[in-house]
C-alpha cells in the first residue's frame, strides 16, 4: 500500500513538472498573452508553490499594466493565491479591483467566501447577493449565502439557498449536511440529508459531526 502511495505521488509530481514545463514554454512562445501567466500562476498556487506564484503574478502585472482585461485576470489569480494562503484582506483587495464583466460574479463570490472565512457574515451576504444577481443558479454562490445565513441564524433563508443547490447538484456533501442542520432547527425531517452527506463524503461528515451535537444541545435547552 505504501509503495503504491509512493508511486502515485511520484507520478503526480512528474505530471505536475511536465505541466509546469509546458506552461513555461507557452509563456516563452507567447510572452504577450496574459492567459499563459495566469495558467502557470494558478498551477503554482494549486501546487503550494506560493512564493513562485506571487512573483509570477507580480511580474505579469508589471508587464500588462496598461491592459485592463489582462490585469483583471491576473489580479483574480493573485487574489486566489492570497485566499489559499489565508490572507483574506489581501485577497479582497485584489478581487475588489476587478471590473471585467465576465469575472465580476467570480470576484464577488470570492470576496463573500473570504468574508465567511473572517466570520464577517453580514458583509458576506451583501457580496453574495450581488454575485447571485449575476448568476442565480451558481451552486458556489448559493452555498456561500446559505452558509452565511446559517451562521447568523437565518435558517429559512439558508434553507432556500441550499434547496436551490440540491435541486440541480444533489451530490454535494457539504450542502446535504448543512441542509440537514437547518432541517433539525426548523423541526423538519433531517436524517436523510445527513445520511446523504455521510455517504457522499464520510471524512467531511466525521469532521463536521460536532455541529449536530451542538444543535441538538441548543434545541434541548429550555426556552
Amino acid at each position: 500500500m505504501d509503495n503504491q502511495s509512493s508511486s502515485q505521488r511520484k507520478k503526480m509530481k512528474e505530471n505536475s513538472e511536465q505541466l509546469i514545463s509546458k506552461l513555461v514554454a507557452a509563456i516563452d512562445k507567447e510572452p504577450t498573452k496574459a492567459q499563459n501567466y495566469y495558467d502557470l500562476g494558478s498551477l503554482l498556487t494549486k501546487l503550494n508553490s506560493h512564493e513562485q506564484a506571487e512573483e509570477l503574478f507580480m511580474k505579469a502585472l508589471g508587464l500588462f499594466e496598461k491592459d485592463v482585461k489582462a490585469t483583471n485576470l491576473l489580479k483574480y489569480g493573485l487574489g486566489n493565491l492570497y485566499y489559499e494562503q489565508g490572507s483574506y484582506d489581501d485577497a479582497i483587495k485584489e478581487y475588489s479591483q476587478i471590473e471585467n464583466s465576465k469575472l465580476k460574479a467570480d470576484a464577488y463570490l470570492m470576496v463573500a467566501q473570504s468574508l465567511v472565512q473572517m466570520h464577517d457574515y453580514k458583509r458576506a451576504i451583501a457580496y453574495g447577493i450581488t454575485a447571485h444577481e449575476l448568476r442565480k443558479q451558481d451552486p458556489e454562490i448559493n452555498e456561500v449565502l446559505g452558509d452565511a445565513f446559517l451562521a447568523l441564524g437565518g435558517f429559512e433563508q439558508a434553507k432556500g439557498y441550499y434547496d436551490d443547490i440540491l435541486k440541480y447538484h444533489p451530490g454535494r456533501a457539504e450542502t446535504q449536511f448543512n441542509r440537514g442542520l437547518v432541517a433539525m432547527v426548523l423541526g423538519e425531517k433531517y436524517q436523510d440529508y445527513l445520511e446523504q452527506a455521510r455517504q457522499l463524503d464520510p471524512e467531511y461528515y466525521t469532521r463536521s459531526e460536532q455541529k449536530i451535537a451542538d444543535i441538538e444541545k441548543t434545541l434541548q435547552k429550555p426556552k
